[in-house]
């Protein structure tokens, strides 16, 4: 079969019933890529269709056919112009346009002819193109504070349609405000190829919280994802307005540590020459910002300055403090005195500022300082004194000994628990540890720690007959003895039974006496109740009765009747 000739399918049409889709589908192409056109999506199925013809608009309502396909025929292309080489038929009779181009943004209609049934499918072709990249060119080599100035110009090149570009600082959207903030765009289209251009400048007055932020370009294309350029930071310059003198030192500052003064102020770019003043002495630094004082002395304590060379009224001040302690503890090292003597005792401290002072007597924390009015066996010891003042501390100490002659405080006896032998005890006080010595030998000898000038000497002892011990102290100061009767064990179990035979007959005298008290009580309650029936008898005669006389009777009675059950027992 051959294909229809122009005037034969012109006939045909006329006499077929002609069918227009009534909406314009749209379709995006993207520029130099190959893209789909649809025929009808699937309205008319493909056994059905007769004839399948491309065609598109060329403007002022003029069509140019670009290929046509009969029913089990090929498909013939029949475009002449850019179309030829870039155009084929889809299996599903949709149109394959390849290399797109922005001159594609037109209208391309697909007819079907199925039975006597002719139908027109329009669609619009779109071409979108993304920019190539962004890039802030044109930057500024610093920002000034307050000053609106140029930063940057951001250009998105060959996009379709035109990039929309948006400034960044520190992923936060700026925006015009025709103060601080100003923003011109322009779009530059190629004649050649019909894509667009865009270029934004950025006029921005900065601030000083600006140093470090970082400023991009943006564009958000109509397919695919969001373009940003590199992030750009900028110098800020701003004058000086503040300075600080910064002090660098060992903590607790001492006389011979060194002491670094550090003057820094916050301008951009900072100052490079500064004037130190030292206690009356200017010194001035030129490309650096920082002076050493060496070697501290206490008299280095004061107030230091540092200021602008060019500008003398630019300055901060700051107190510096040399820590020192100067202690004299008197008397101090080792110390012996005598028992009963008085020691004073005196700490003169000369510090940098306030001061704390704890005292400690063989480690162990006191109180308040030691005063010693009257020397005492137990004031022995090592006394430290420390006084602190900054973080600095000082120390002194006082070996203190005190010496007498020994004296026995207590000489005593105990019965051993198992009561076959006794213990004695000699307790005596003294310095140097006197010795301890008995007059009689002994076992299970027993001595306790020499602590505070104090010393328990202890000796085992069976006595056979009755003794009298003496316990004997001595030092290089003298001696001291004193004596104690120790009985026999034999006679102290002969006095044990005397004393328990004196306790019976003690307790049978008690109750004889206490039963003849009993008996003489019952017998003068007795006739004390004769008198009384007598002068009842009495008084009733004479016509009296005394008020509660049967009672009195009555209790009467009760007394003597209970004397009288004592008296039996």
């Amino acid at each position: 079969m051959h294909l229809l000739s122009a005037s034969c399918v012109r006939v045909f049409l006329w006499a077929a019933l002609l069918h227009q889709a009534s909406s314009l589908q749209t379709v995006i192409g993207l520029y130099g890529e190959t893209f789909e056109i649809p025929c009808n999506n699937g309205a008319v199925k493909s056994e059905d269709i007769l004839i399948i013809k491309w065609k598109y608009d060329k403007g002022e309502g003029t069509p140019g056919d670009l290929l046509v396909k009969q029913k089990n025929q090929n498909v013939s292309i029949i475009a002449t112009d850019e179309y030829r080489g870039r155009i084929r038929l889809a299996a599903n009779s949709s149109l394959l346009l390849s290399a797109a181009k922005l001159s594609d943004q037109r209208t391309f209609t697909c007819m079907v002819v199925a039975g006597a049934n002719i139908a027109e499918y329009p669609v619009n072709v779109v071409i979108y193109k993304t920019a190539a990249g962004l890039e802030i060119s044109d930057r500024a080599e610093e920002l000034e504070i307050g000053k609106l100035t140029k930063l940057g110009t951001c250009v998105a090149k060959d996009s379709n349609p035109a990039a929309n570009i948006t400034w960044l600082k520190n992923k936060l959207p700026l925006q015009a405000d025709g103060k601080g903030i100003s923003i011109e765009a322009s779009v530059l289209v190629n004649p050649a190829t019909g894509l667009s251009t865009t270029t934004s400048t950025l006029k921005y007055s900065a601030q000083k919280e600006d140093t470090d932020a970082e400023f991009t370009c943006s564009t958000q294309p109509t397919l695919g994802s969001k373009l940003s350029s590199s992030p750009a930071t900028f110098t800020i310059t701003y004058s000086t307005e503040n300075i600080v003198l910064q002090v660098t030192a060992q903590e607790p500052l001492v006389e011979g540590d060194n002491v670094t003064l550090k003057c820094v102020a916050d301008g951009n770019p900072a100052p490079t020459a500064f004037n130190f003043h030292l206690k009356g002495e200017l010194v001035k630094v030129e490309n650096a910002n920082s002076y050493t004082i060496t070697h501290v002395t206490r008299n280095s304590s004061g107030e230091y300055k540092c200021s602008l060379v060019d500008d003398p009224t630019m300055g901060a001040s700051k107190d510096i403090t040399v820590n020192y302690i100067d202690i004299d503890l008197s008397p101090s090292g080792n110390i012996v005195k005598n028992a009963g003597d008085a020691l004073d005792l005196s700490l003169q401290i000369d510090a940098s500022g306030d001061y704390q002072v704890s005292w400690t007597k063989d480690n162990v924390k006191l109180d308040e300082e030691p005063e010693f009015a009257k020397l005492t066996y137990s004031d022995s010891g090592r006394y430290e004194c420390e006084v602190k003042v900054g973080g600095l501390s000082q120390k002194a100490f006082l070996e203190l000994t005190v010496e007498g002659v020994p004296v026995i405080k207590r000489l005593s006896k105990q019965r051993g628990e198992d009561g076959r032998h006794k213990v004695l005890i000699c307790e005596a006080e003294g310095s140097p540890k006197p010795v301890v010595s008995w007059s009689i030998n002994g076992t299970s000898l027993d001595e306790s720690p020499f602590v505070n000038g104090k010393i328990t000497h202890k000796i085992t002892v069976v006595p056979t007959a009755n003794l009298t011990v003496s316990c004997t102290v001595d030092n290089k100061f003298g001696v001291d003895s004193r004596t104690i009767n120790v009985s026999s064990l034999n006679e102290e179990v002969r006095m044990d039974k005397q004393d328990q035979s004196d306790d019976n007959d003690q307790t049978k005298l008690v109750v004889g006496v206490v039963v003849g008290l009993l008996v003489a009580s019952g017998v003068i309650g007795l006739a004390y109740l004769v008198y009384m029936k007598k002068s009842k008898q009495g008084s009733w005669k004479t016509g009296e009765k005394e008020n509660g006389s049967s009672e009195e009777e009555k209790k009467l009675e009760e007394k003597v009747e209970e004397n009288s059950q004592k008296a039996e027992v």
